[in-house]
């Protein structure tokens, strides 16, 4: 969740295109047509919409190095000035993910590279991107297309209430997260994309086994996930990462490029992003275990025991079992009752249905509040939509809006009351975490270098997913690898 500065609800037409998996390379053209003006006009007009999305385009050499290798890997796919016409993106986010949109707009997050562990994997991921752009599959589905932000989003879908089913419902808001709603792709076109993104590495020179070996890394970066959240599905959540199931996809990748050799400039790669922020950036708020905590809005909270939280640059949300929630904001004017009573408004759009049975003022921990609960019928039942707001000063106020079943609003109500400012001190003690490239000495172990990493829990499993080391796989001297530090 950004400071108020940077805060952004910009809604777009545009369409994320996800990273997936491959179909029969006999059927994909070896060239493709020049980008069109309609279809760079599209990717301009959306392009700084989804840079506010995604937490902004980072700067300098780590940004240039990832635009160099995708306009480089873009050339490969046969359009005409592809180097030229491509821009590449490392966006400040803190999600596995990558997408493009029409236009040669090709983005991927720090947090995806950071899990990377050579150039070749770092093109095949923009290949594939590439892939989408070169194969107009955006073109092919726009007529499905619809892309908000987060409040149109949960508006959306708390809108469609009345005649939804619950499980359905409840799973939409669980998606929104901190990512735009994004269009999902046939099957058959993800793996076309990945074809395609396996043919570019070869032609490049690149071990197209990167494919398969950067899909690897992002399943078990899934499975850590879910084992640190306490979640049983290793699949979720899709609002971390719009790849669909990569774990399902390394197989086919492998097949594809078996026989098939090159470099992956790994020592290069490791060099290049030394240094590069991982995980949550200061100036959007962090999380730690079960806290959220933001320097700059000078605010905390804490999330129900048995949840887990992501944050975005629009949002923080909070899922589990038991319901959803996103702290985020709105338009302020003073006056606490009428933002929540707006809130509720924004959220029904039409449906009059969604409007609170009343709004009570409290204070919690000494900051003034309002809340109010609506309750709905889904079709299967009903649910209950709570929106908790806080006035912080400075004509300034923040909201959770949440959903559960029926009955079952109290879940948060710990949350809504952990609710507290934050001391200038401990604001200054939010210390962002880096990548440290480091070269394994003759004494070094996994577990040696693992208590190395900026965590207190899973550290040997968090040191091998990031590098890419399998269970008992080993260390060698003078070997690059990546921890993850404080400080830089």
């Amino acid at each position: 969740m950004p400071s108020t500065r940077t805060f952004a609800t910009a809604s777009t037409a545009a369409i994320a295109l996800t990273l997936s998996g491959c179909a029969s390379m006999g059927n994909i053209p070896s060239a493709s047509a020049p980008i069109t003006q309609s279809e760079a006009q599209t990717g301009a007009e959306a392009h700084p919409q989804l840079l506010a999305e995604f937490g902004g385009a980072m700067t300098g050499p780590q940004a240039q190095y990832v635009q160099q290798v995708g306009q480089n890997i873009a050339v490969q796919s046969g359009l005409g000035g592809a180097r030229e016409s491509f821009t590449v993106s490392l966006l400040n986010s803190s999600v596995n993910n990558a997408f493009a949109i029409p236009g040669g707009y090709v983005y991927t997050t720090r947090q995806l590279v950071s899990l990377m562990n050579n150039e070749a994997e770092l093109a095949g991921v923009l290949g594939h991107e590439v892939g989408h752009v070169a194969a107009r599959h955006s073109q092919r589905r726009q007529a499905q297309a619809q892309q908000n932000s987060i409040l149109g989003v949960l508006g959306a879908v708390l809108g469609s209430v009345v005649g939804g089913g619950i499980g359905q419902q409840l799973g939409q808001f669980a998606m929104q997260g901190s990512q735009l709603l994004t269009l999902r792709f046939s099957r058959s076109q993800e793996l076309e994309a990945d074809e395609l993104g396996i043919r570019y590495l070869n032609t490049a020179g690149y071990d197209p086994n990167a494919m398969s070996t950067v899909l690897a890394s992002l399943a078990a970066q899934n499975a850590l996930d879910a084992q640190l959240q306490g979640r049983d599905n290793a699949s979720l959540p899709e609002w971390a990462s719009t790849h669909p199931d990569p774990a399902s996809r390394v197989r086919v990748a492998a097949q594809k490029s078996q026989g098939m050799t090159g470099v992956t400039n790994r020592d290069t790669f490791l060099t290049r992003i030394d240094g590069l922020l991982y995980g949550d950036d200061p100036s959007q708020g962090v999380i730690e275990g079960r806290q959220f905590i933001h320097p700059e809005l000078r605010l905390a909270f804490t999330a129900p025991s048995g949840f887990y939280m992501v944050n975005g640059s629009s949002a923080v949300s909070v899922n589990g079992q038991g319901g959803q929630a996103q702290l985020t904001l709105a338009p302020y004017s003073g006056n606490i009752e009428n933002y929540v009573a707006n809130v509720f408004a924004k959220l029904g759009g039409q449906n009059s249905q969604l409007r609170p049975q009343s709004i009570q003022r409290t204070t919690v921990n000494g900051i003034p509040a309002a809340f109010g609960t609506a309750r709905v019928n889904s079709g299967q039942g009903q649910v209950d939509v709570v929106v908790f707001a806080y006035e912080f000063g400075n004509n300034q106020a923040y909201h959770f809006q949440a959903i559960t079943p029926a009955g079952n609003a109290n879940v948060f109500s710990g949350m809504f009351n952990s609710m507290r400012k934050i001391s200038a001190n401990e604001a200054a003690n939010v210390v962002p975490r880096h990548i440290d490239v480091v070269t394994v000495g003759s004494g070094d172990t996994v577990n040696t270098l693992a208590r190395r990493m900026a965590y207190t829990d899973g550290q040997e499993a968090r040191f091998r997913v990031l590098n890419g080391l399998a269970s008992g796989e080993n260390v060698r001297a003078g070997q690059k690898v990546k921890l993850v530090v404080r400080g830089r």
